[in-house]
């Protein structure tokens, strides 16, 4: 009759219960790190390290193995099996010498020689077992517990070839002896024949259902079978290794005693042999230092070594530092047997996290294999950026959120989700559409409305602006932690312009020793710039030709910078760079915020650092192009710089001293008109 190989294992979908990952979290930490210079998929693997604020990363799951794995070698020797034998021997002698002592009817010659026989047994427990083998024990329990030994030593050397056989076979008969000896004979035949490459599955198939029982595992085929006996029999080797010289000389010696014949070991032998040469892949020759005092058996130290090996294993997968790593290879089983279910159920979450991350339209790889934020991550980033720039103008203006920009009037096109104090009108067909597809995703059994549902139309004053962001990107502003906040400002730019005034255009425009047009995803990754120069009048003449695009848009020029310029570019295209600044180079920067100022630019100078040139030189540019300075902290450069564009939008096309001031205070940053 064929065995039933019906197995369990854990659900490979994780908890069907489990809510929805928060990618809002990851999002926002892996901008962070991409926007300083990272890579999107270093920036995912540190976020995964780290973890979460309510979630354990990979990082805190390594420190557990790590002391699991630290606990195991501090708390264990290997001598278990040693003490016990040296317990069970130093009992039956004194039985013995007992029982000598209370026979009245025994020859005093025949007493003294057994007497002195047990007083002169040798110090080694292998030595004196040995020379016991063929003592004519007196007392009943002596022999017992000298038996004792000689079956200690056969169950423990199975168990550590087959986990759990030393308790199985306690109390084992001598039918229960041969039934082992005659497994082990049908294995090495088995697998002698897989070195030969002359077996087949009716082989193995024959091999479980004569000896099944002996695996608790239900190995599917020999090659799993090979694997199981392979992985126990390499521990048991590198727990031998891990002995003294002296350990191993008495193990081995004591090994001819197991169930009192040499039969077994030899078959053991055999066995160990076989699977080296048919699993060499398997760890054989490492060896551990252990410096506990808790004695470990042989079975156990073997299950031990076991342990350590599965930890180096765990130790490796949560590192992810290995070619093609993906959090995937976490052997979810594994953690849940080291560290419990709750690290399993933190893995997994990881994994669903990383899966999310890679799936769901936040990552995809360019034409070069390398991971890319998409522009939908770009959004989600821009999203919460673009709140907390909301928070600080609520904050320090007592205004509304920015959802509210832009005055009554023409509408804009754009809808967005309703909230509270909404006085918009509803854009029904979107309602509708989102009800409807609500509905059709829980099978229609909600109500026919909900508060979700409702969008509303945005509306924004007529006039169309036309903005230039020039950011700088020369060295200092790496150098000067300045890097960040600079992205973060161009994306919660960037974010509001495209989600709530589609109508304006807005073009960046990063300048160091040149300037260059750039997309946002293209800002956002770029790294730090390590040429010397800062180009002002190379971003000017960009932002103007922008400007001359849109002839019928209201220019707006916000100007991020910390340092004055120090390139210009020559009539042949050639960048000239001179520190300190060349009076030429002033001057060709003056030119062009002359031309944007005669094609009705709103200026705006955001300057970063106290270097007072810097401040001097920003002062009198913005007081020539009839424009304003601001000196925000970091914190506030995004909100300085959003307000600053929607205060331009407010003012509609007016400027200089006719048009009303926007602002207040951001830190300790002001503005000078």
């Amino acid at each position: 009759m064929s065995r039933d190989r019906t197995r369990f294992k854990r659900y490979d979908g994780g908890d069907p219960l489990a809510p929805p990952v928060d990618l809002g979290e990851a999002l926002d930490a892996i901008g962070e790190d991409v926007m300083a210079g990272y890579s999107p998929e270093r920036a995912m693997s540190e976020f995964l390290r780290r973890g979460g604020q309510d979630q354990r990363g990979l990082d805190d799951l390594a420190r557990q193995v790590a002391r699991k794995r630290q606990e195991l070698l501090s708390r264990h020797d290997l001598d278990g099996t040693m003490r016990e034998v040296q317990e069970l021997l130093d009992k039956a002698v004194l039985e013995e010498r007992k029982q000598l002592a209370r026979d009245a009817m025994m020859d005093d010659a025949d007493r003294a020689v057994r007497e002195m026989q047990l007083a002169n047994l040798p110090p080694s427990p292998a030595a004196a077992v040995s020379e016991l083998s063929s003592y004519d024990w007196q007392s009943r329990e002596a022999r017992e517990d000298f038996e004792k030994i000689k079956d200690l030593l056969g169950r423990e050397l199975l168990d550590q070839r087959f986990a759990g056989m030393k308790q199985a076979l306690e109390g084992a008969t001598a039918e229960d002896r041969a039934a082992v000896e005659e497994m082990l004979g049908d294995l090495n035949d088995l697998l002698e024949k897989r070195q030969q490459g002359i077996d087949t599955p009716q082989d193995f198939e024959s091999f479980m259902d004569k000896h099944g029982d002996f695996f608790p595992e239900n190995p599917h085929d020999l090659d799993e079978l090979l694997d199981t006996l392979a992985e126990r029999s390499a521990a048991a080797q590198r727990m031998l290794n891990s002995m003294t010289p002296e350990q191993r000389e008495e193990l081995m010696e004591l090994s001819a005693q197991a169930f009192g014949s040499p039969q077994l070991m030899e078959s053991l032998n055999r066995l160990d042999a076989n699977l080296q040469s048919l699993r060499p892949g398997e760890d054989w020759t490492g060896s551990e230092q252990m410096g506990g005092e808790e004695g470990l058996g042989l079975g156990d130290g073997t299950g031990v070594f076991q342990d350590l090996a599965e930890l180096d294993g765990l130790s490796e997968q949560l590192s992810q530092s290995y070619g093609g790593a993906r959090m995937d290879d976490l052997d979810l089983d594994a953690l849940a047997r080291q560290l419990g279910e709750q690290a399993a159920v933190d893995a997994r979450t990881l994994q669903r996290l990383e899966k999310a991350l890679r799936e769901q339209g936040t990552m995809r790889r360019d034409s070069t294999g390398q991971l890319q934020l998409t522009p939908k991550a770009m959004r989600q980033l821009g999203k919460a950026l673009l709140r907390d720039v909301a928070q600080r103008l609520s904050g320090r203006q007592g205004q509304r959120e920015l959802q509210q920009a832009g005055a009554a009037g023409e509408r804009s096109g754009a809808t967005r989700e309703w909230a509270f104090g909404d006085t918009e009108p509803w854009d029904i067909p979107r309602t509708i559409l989102n009800s409807v597809r609500r509905r059709a995703a829980d099978g229609g059994s909600s109500r026919l409305l909900e508060i979700g549902d409702v969008e509303v139309q945005e509306t924004e004053a007529r006039t169309q602006a036309c903005v230039a962001l020039l950011v700088d990107t020369s060295f200092s502003m790496a150098m000067d932690g300045r890097w960040v906040p600079m992205k973060r400002t161009a994306l919660a730019l960037h974010t509001l312009i495209r989600s709530r005034f589609r109508g304006d255009d807005l073009q960046l425009i990063g300048f160091g020793r040149h300037a260059e047009v750039m997309e946002i995803e293209e800002l956002t990754g770029l790294d730090a710039m390590w040429d010397k120069g800062t180009n002002l009048h190379h971003a000017l003449l960009l932002a103007n030709r922008h400007f001359r695009k849109h002839p019928n848009a209201q220019p707006v020029l916000l100007i991020v910078t910390d340092g004055e310029p120090t390139s210009h570019l020559e009539p042949d295209g050639e960048v000239f760079f001179s520190y300190p600044p060349h009076p030429l180079t002033v001057a060709y920067a003056v030119r062009e915020l002359d031309n944007a100022r005669r094609l009705g630019a709103q200026t705006t100078f955001f300057r970063l650092g106290e270097d007072p040139g810097l401040a001097r030189f920003v002062d009198s540019m913005a007081q020539r192009a009839e424009g304003r300075v601001v000196a925000p902290e970091l914190d506030d450069l995004g909100a300085a710089v959003v307000g600053s564009y929607l205060g331009s939008r407010a003012r509609g096309g007016r400027s200089g001293a006719d048009a009303p001031a926007w602002g207040g205070q951001f830190g300790r940053g002001f503005w000078v008109d």
